[in-house]
């Protein structure tokens, strides 16, 4: 069996399966979406009303910001695959409460799996804490966190501010282009310290 019809078998398993509360007021399960072979996986925090309407991850404003990001680095969507920490949207975009990010981890963590990347990229505080409690994003963007946890498919992760942060606040726009220009750079650092 394929990895695309391993993440397919998984979705219709834990669409029927996932406890989330977020069940009962969201449209429709956001399972991730993209390349079922790519060396990068990125993660956000939830989906929005975009994505709840259409199934997809990262369809909105701050799908298409990280589509012109993804372009500067000469990557297509379809090289990637993108997903959230919870698959369901919360009520008004709020953030996902702990036990809502809890009963969506376990899908998470065999999409992760399935795919097994070479990198993990969070797309904001909400993706990167949820692996890495202590780190603050406004510390820890930009730069290659590397940590071994239990049955994770790559020791690998670094953290950006999320697209949608750079959409409200201009400034942020420059640095988060900047540090994932800093992508294909850590991709060959990673193949390096993969050989020795």
């Amino acid at each position: 069996m394929d990895k695309k019809t391993k993440l397919d078998a998984l979705n219709k398993k834990w669409f029927v399966e996932c406890k989330c509360e977020l069940k009962k007021t969201a449209k429709q399960p956001v399972p991730g979406d993209g390349n079922a072979e790519a060396e990068i996986v990125f993660i956000g925090e939830a989906p929005g009303r975009s994505e709840d309407e259409q199934g997809i991850p990262f369809v909105g404003s701050a799908g298409k910001f990280l589509a012109e990001m993804l372009e500067a680095i000469n990557l297509k969507r379809e090289d990637i695959y993108i997903t959230n920490i919870v698959k369901y949207r919360p009520p008004n975009n709020r953030d996902p409460l702990p036990e809502e990010k809890s009963a969506c981890r376990e899908w998470l963590l065999e999409e992760l799996k399935i795919i097994s990347p070479k990198l993990i990229v969070f797309l904001g505080r909400h993706a990167m804490n949820n692996f890495f409690p202590a780190e603050q994003i406004s510390k820890a963007h930009g730069k290659l966190l590397i940590k071994q946890f239990a049955g994770m498919p790559t020791k690998y992760f670094y953290a950006l501010y999320h697209p949608a942060a750079a959409l409200y606040d201009g400034s942020m726009r420059g640095t988060l282009m900047a540090d994932f220009k800093k992508i294909p750079k850590i991709l060959k650092e990673i193949e390096k310290r993969e050989k020795n």
